[in-house]
Formats: structure tokens, C-alpha cells, sequence
């Protein structure tokens, strides 16, 4: 397969942006060799700039669920930037969304849409802060809630991908206020509360991981946690940046039934745009300027653009429900594909799944947290990277990172990456 153009525009790439890409993942320095430039996408398909086609199990990290370029939301966008790209002002579409939003996840009786993930989690903790009056924080070794300083302190992804143990700029005394468990460890948790009587503000978890690999909450975790925050007065945050919408249409909180204080959004809220979103209980949310004296602000926030693409795909996930029981079967069917045909070539794994999310480990030991997926075999999930990516199979670039299956990949799809995972050794 000819990646010459990718070369090129790579070396090109690192004259003018640092690394010569705009997020550190695409750079491939984890799984190695040049990152492929695309030029288009279409349904289940990546097209490069070689002009060579890869299913694509990444969908730009989740947002494209219904696959790339799907039709209405185009010509949703299309049709709305005829009237301007952005006032800065209150549109009733902002609102229309917000009512949506609120008719599909339970819990959530104010919502404000922000521009990114990282900026709905970044907020979301500062309104705990703010609501509560206590400055310090638990979240989970292997959890990535975005770059603000806070977040940096063992977050998994990106940041294990890079092999970064540290981050330069930021303070010590930002990283004081952060503690740290291992996820799906309760006893870690009730620990740290011990040893920080009154002064939690907020629990921040990725209810079913993302960021290194699909990994599942066990049985009670969710409940516990749950059950700890209201003994203690603390916020309980679901980053459902990923899982949002996609696991089912009111997320984690619907799937597992369990309620959070607070709940943040991106990817799939955004139909492939740059938004994200906070929300949840009036009496925490209202502390929010200007009801309160939380501070949050954005120029673009509930960008009429960016309104209207996730407007137009969250109302086709909210009135087809059959799109996520179909998810769940055909990533059903491509875990057991891929697993079956690993299992003849002797290679040991273990394959995490959960609705249309699933990751491959390769380690035959269950992978429960950060520190089960590094013990994986790293070098060969890269191996099994470029294997795929030669034959047409565009996997997330990182041993920590979860796929994403899109309702574009049909049986053909499915049954051509089974083909080319037996052909690996």
C-alpha cells in the first residue's frame, strides 16, 4: 500500500505545527511509522491522500455513530451557515437543543454547552468546587477528562501512548488537589476520603473507560461510588464525553441506572463538530453565571453550526432506537470474529466490549484498569496495527485507546477485518 503523499505531507507537517500534528495521538509515535493524512470520509470509509480506502474503527474517536458524511446532518449544516457561521448571541435553536438533550439522558434539569470535552470537564469541576466550597478531587488512574492542569495526573491515553509520567506546567499545588485511585478500586476511594475528611469537592470517572481501552465498571462499582458521594456531601461527575449518547441514548446513566450529580458531553453531542456540554441537578447548576457566582464563558458556545449537526444527529439516535441494538450486534459480531481467529494463531487476548465500544488487549489476563492494560504486550498490539492498517483497516493509533463502531460498518466490513486479523501472526 503507497502512503508517499502521507510521507510527504508529514515532513511538511513538522515545519509548521509542533510534532506535525494538532493532537499528539495522530503523530503514531506509539504504534510507530508515519500518521495517515485523509482527505475524505464516506459511511464506513476512510480515503487518504494516497487515495487508498480503510474501514474506519475510530469515526473521528466516536462522534460519527451513524458513519461519515451522513446526509442530513450535511445538509443541516449546509442549510444553517447560509445564515451566518456565528452571532454571539441567544438562537432558539440553542434552546431546542438544550430540551432535547434533556428528553433523552435522566438527571439533568440545566444544561450549557460549552466547546469541547475538555472545557465541559474542566467547568464541571470548578461548579463542584464552587457549589461545595472544598477544593480537592478524586479521579481515576487511565481516566482522561481533557488537558486542563488538573486532569494530567495519571490520564491514561494519550499521555501512557506518549509514555509522559509528568507534565511540565503544571503547578504542584494544582497537583496537590487532584488525588488518584485505581478504577474499579472502591477501598482506594473510601481511603482517600478517610484521609481527606470535608475536603472533596467532586468524584470525576469515565463510568466505562475509554482511554485505556473499553474498560468496564464492575459489579457494585458505579453503586458505590454512588453511595459514597451522598454520605459525604461529594459531587459525583460522569464523563460521558465518549459514552454519551452512544452507548444508549441516555448514556451510562440510562444503561446502568444510576443517577450523577453532574454529567459532561462531547464527540457525538457535536455531529462531528467542536462542542461539548455540562449539565445536570438545578440545585448544583444554578450556582453557573449568571444565576451564580460560578464562573463560565465562551464566544462560541452553542455555535449555530455545531447546534444544528448534533441537533439533527441526537434527533435521528432518539427516534430510531434500533440503531444501538444494532450497534451492540454487529460489534458483538466483530469481537468474536476477531477473538476467534486470535484464538487459532495461539496469541493470547482479551477483548472488552460494551454496546458499540470494544478494545483488544493483548494479554490473556482481565483487563480491569490501567495498570491490567499495561501489562498487555504493547509491541504486538503495534505489530497488529500496521498489519491491519496495510490491509485496509484503520485502527485507533494507541494499545490505550477503545474503538468505535459506527451503524455504517455492515456484514462486508465486519467479515474483511475478520480476514485480515487471520492473516496476522
Amino acid at each position: 500500500m503507497n502512503r508517499s503523499h502521507s510521507e510527504s505531507l508529514f515532513e511538511r507537517a513538522q515545519q509548521h505545527i509542533p510534532g506535525g500534528v494538532n493532537s499528539p495521538v495522530r503523530a503514531f509515535k506509539s504504534v510507530g511509522g508515519t500518521p495517515v493524512f485523509i482527505k475524505r470520509a464516506k459511511g464506513a470509509y476512510l480515503f487518504d491522500e494516497d487515495s487508498n480506502r480503510y474501514i474506519d474503527y475510530i469515526n473521528s474517536w466516536g462522534p460519527m455513530i451513524l458513519g461519515h458524511a451522513y446526509e442530513p446532518v450535511v445538509d443541516a449544516i449546509r442549510e444553517r451557515a447560509a445564515d451566518s457561521t456565528a452571532f454571539g448571541a441567544p438562537t432558539e435553536l440553542e434552546i431546542e437543543m438544550a430540551e432535547l438533550i434533556k428528553s433523552m439522558v435522566p438527571n439533568v434539569d440545566l444544561i450549557r454547552m460549552v466547546s469541547s470535552g475538555t472545557e465541559a470537564c474542566m467547568s464541571a469541576i470548578r461548579l463542584a468546587r464552587g457549589y461545595t466550597g472544598r477544593n480537592k478531587f478524586i479521579k481515576f488512574e487511565g481516566c482522561y477528562h481533557g488537558h486542563a492542569d488538573s486532569f494530567l495526573v495519571k490520564a491514561g491515553s494519550g499521555m501512557a501512548t506518549l509514555n509522559i509520567q509528568s507534565v511540565p506546567g503544571v503547578s504542584v499545588a494544582v497537583a496537590q488537589d487532584t488525588l488518584t485511585a485505581a478504577y474499579n478500586d472502591l477501598d482506594a476511594v473510601k481511603k482517600l476520603i478517610r484521609q481527606h475528611p470535608n475536603e472533596i469537592a467532586a468524584i470525576i470517572v469515565e463510568p466505562v473507560a475509554g482511554n485505556m481501552g473499553c474498560i468496564l465498571p464492575a459489579t457494585g462499582y458505579l453503586e458505590g461510588l454512588r453511595q459514597l458521594c451522598d454520605q459525604h456531601g461529594i459531587v459525583l461527575i460522569f464523563d460521558e464525553v465518549m459514552t454519551g449518547f452512544r452507548l444508549a441514548k441516555g448514556g451510562v446513566q440510562e444503561l446502568y441506572n444510576i443517577k450523577a450529580d453532574l454529567v459532561t458531553y462531547g464527540k457525538i453531542i457535536g455531529g462531528g463538530l467542536p462542542v461539548g456540554a455540562f449539565g445536570g441537578r438545578k440545585e448544583i447548576m444554578q450556582h453557573i453565571a449568571p444565576l451564580g457566582s460560578v464562573y463560565q464563558a465562551g464566544t462560541l458556545s452553542g455555535n449555530p453550526i455545531a447546534m444544528i449537526a448534533g441537533y439533527t444527529l441526537l434527533k435521528e439516535l432518539k427516534n430510531n432506537p434500533k440503531i444501538y441494538s444494532n450497534l451492540e450486534a454487529t460489534t458483538k459480531q466483530l469481537a468474536n470474529g476477531i477473538g476467534k481467529e486470535l484464538t487459532k494463531s495461539g496469541i493470547g487476548h482479551t477483548i472488552n466490549r460494551l454496546g458499540s465500544m470494544m478494545s483488544v488487549h493483548f494479554g490473556s489476563h482481565p483487563v480491569i484498569d490501567f495498570e491490567t492494560a499495561k501489562r498487555c504486550d504493547i509491541p504486538l498490539f503495534n505489530r497488529f496495527f500496521h498489519h491491519l492498517l496495510k490491509n485496509g483497516v484503520y485502527l485507533p493509533p494507541s494499545a490505550y485507546e477503545s474503538w468505535f463502531i459506527s451503524s455504517s460498518i455492515g456484514d462486508a466490513e465486519v467479515e474483511a477485518t475478520i480476514e485480515a486479523v487471520s492473516k496476522f501472526s
